[in-house]
């Protein structure tokens, strides 16, 4: 008689064939079959205290190790709870693979308990969405699903699999689970055609001002794109998807000189990036008259607001390889002027930078500046730190002040409240790195109780909360269009003594020369391998760039006040 494997079994095993070492999950009747079967395989089950969190884990896990990330989430309102996470991974094409049950197929469409359907619920936002009802298909579509996840038929992405319990207990021929297949190869990636190269070469080589913006796409291909900047001697500007892969030492690095940038460039290289709200759309009312070069693995990245007058599909590495032959070979000039005052006028603008961050003054009533926070935090951070970035007014104060190798941040969904299982996710899956995360008060709310999950799991991270009681953003945009304010004050929460209640070491802080000695106490337990959290009491009255920007009153046609203007007038249409 031919030897059978139960369907549970045969998902932990081929989780672990994937290299799948840890699961992050919260437990729940739909799905304890899968649940043990993964803890008889020896995959590690990382136990949390709310589905979205689980997801955000798997999402920071992947993108700190480049490998699938895996979320197992119960029936119903698991689901539910996870749907925030699995759009977070949406947005930001982060492979993720998110596992569930439904109720035993007897039972189906008669009103079980936690009888939904989660496929409808989650299929506009995932690469691939199904519930397996036979058990023979079990090795096959969770095959389909982690293919679908890591791109093989777009753009990266989540994919959501779930299975019946009933189908959970049911066995599968061993000939379907080590058959020819059993295993995903790695994903194949084309390669842009030798003539489209040359005319993406020669369109570099006719350019005086190019500029390179690098995002998703271009994380796998560091070494290419940094040999590319070198020999194309373009400018460069990192987005949040791929802030810290070109260190600021590079000569091609001109982040504090952005805006600049954009106005003045002549040619335009996106490398696995979207032209979203972030980069203007790719308007001609911000980019003037530049000419656009779209180079992705995927088309998506091509099409998107503003398509290329030269676009390469292909691998990303192999592309920028190819260009950089090119370009060497036809005997480009060794330097290009445009380059040089950008970069000069990054680093006048930086060295600034440093010196207001080290100066910013406590408020009338003695509260901290957020920038001199993250100026104390930056002068401690290692280079090589998972630095993760949360928030909505205090992102904006972070992102410009702090950098490093790995950077995570809401992405392109605005998805606050993450840094805690951010942080957790990105420990998991580089022991070793540092691993800070720094947040606003409102923002450490979402979820706050993952501090539990983390001290439970002894996972050496460590969260700054600037705590300004108030939604500051929000606040300053009701008081600036509104002249009052409504539902956007909170109250200065003691979150050290939060944290130390769940057994983790935690200082709060209340003024300036507070800052230093409890980071250095927080930085020696965070290298022992201890978690630590950072309580700073800071000033609601810092206005960040965001706040005057007009992010937080979301203008008509772009998401700057000063780029709305300016489309406003490209367009020719009223105020």
């Amino acid at each position: 008689m031919t030897s059978a494997i139960k369907s549970a079994a045969v998902i932990a095993k081929r989780l672990a064939a994937h290299g799948v070492e840890r699961v992050f999950a919260l437990c729940g009747g739909h799905i304890m079959q899968i649940w043990m079967a993964l803890a008889d395989e020896g995959i590690e089950i990382v136990d949390v205290r709310d589905e979205r969190s689980a997801v955000y884990m798997a999402h920071a896990a992947a993108a700190v190790s480049g490998k699938l990330g895996v979320a197992l989430v119960t029936a119903g309102p698991g689901v539910t709870n996870a749907v925030t996470g699995i759009a977070n991974a949406h947005m930001s094409r982060i492979p993720v693979l998110i596992v569930s049950g439904v109720p035993p197929m007897p039972q189906e469409n008669r009103g079980a308990l936690q009888d939904m359907s989660h496929i409808e619920i989650v299929r506009s936002i995932t690469r691939y969405a199904r519930t397996v009802h036979h058990a023979h298909a079990v090795p096959r579509e969770l095959d389909a699903a982690i293919a679908a996840a890591q791109g093989f038929a777009g753009e990266l992405g989540p994919s959501f699999i779930d299975f019946p319990v009933d189908v959970q207990r049911d066995l599968v021929p061993s000939a379907l689970v080590t058959g020819p297949g059993s295993v995903v190869a790695a994903r194949p990636l084309s390669e842009a055609p030798s003539q489209a190269l040359d005319e993406a070469a020669a369109l570099i080589s006719n350019s005086e001002r190019v500029l390179v913006i690098a995002g998703r796409g271009a994380n796998p291909a560091a070494q290419a794109l940094s040999r590319f900047l070198d020999v194309s001697q373009s400018a460069y500007l990192d987005t949040g998807e791929t802030k810290g892969m070109i260190p600021d030492s590079h000569g091609s690095t001109i982040a504090a000189a952005r805006g600049l940038a954009m106005k003045q460039a002549d040619l335009v290289i996106t490398i696995g990036r979207k032209l979203d709200f972030q980069l203007a759309f790719g308007s001609p009312a911000v980019f003037k008259d530049a000419r656009f070069l779209r180079i992705s693995d995927v088309a998506a990245e091509l099409l998107d607001n503003r398509p290329g007058d030269v676009n390469l599909l292909g691998g990303v590495a192999t592309a920028l390889e190819g260009l950089s032959d090119r370009l060497a070979a036809s005997g480009l000039a060794a330097s290009r002027q445009w380059l040089g005052q950008m970069r000069a006028e990054h680093e006048s603008r930086a060295k600034r930078l440093d010196a207001s961050l080290a100066a910013a003054p406590e408020d009338a009533l003695g509260r901290i500046h957020p920038n001199r926070l993250l100026s104390e935090i930056r002068q401690r951070l290692d280079p090589d730190a998972v630095l993760i970035a949360d928030g909505g007014d205090f992102l904006s104060f972070a992102r410009v002040a702090l950098n490093s190798r790995t950077y995570l941040d809401p992405g392109p969904l605005g998805c606050i409240g993450l840094a805690t299982p951010f942080a957790l996710g990105a420990a998991k899956a580089a022991p070793g790195r540092q691993v800070v995360a720094v947040t606003g008060d409102g923002a450490f709310g979402f979820s706050a109780m993952e501090i539990d999950t983390v001290v439970r799991q002894k996972a050496p991270v460590m969260i700054v909360i600037s705590n300004n009681g108030s939604w500051a953003i929000e606040v300053r945009d009701q008081m600036e269009s509104f002249g009052k304010v409504v539902g956007t004050e909170l109250q200065t929460a003691d979150y050290a003594a939060m944290a130390r209640a769940f057994g983790m070491k935690a200082w709060r802080v209340a003024r300036h020369a507070e800052i230093g000695p409890a980071l250095d106490e927080a930085f020696a337990v965070l290298e022992a391998g201890e978690p630590v959290l950072i309580d700073a009491l800071t000033s609601p009255d810092a206005a960040s760039s965001d706040s005057k920007s007009g992010l937080a009153w979301v203008p008509k046609y772009q998401a700057l006040e000063a780029w709305d203007i300016a489309e406003r007038d490209w367009l020719g249409v009223p105020d």
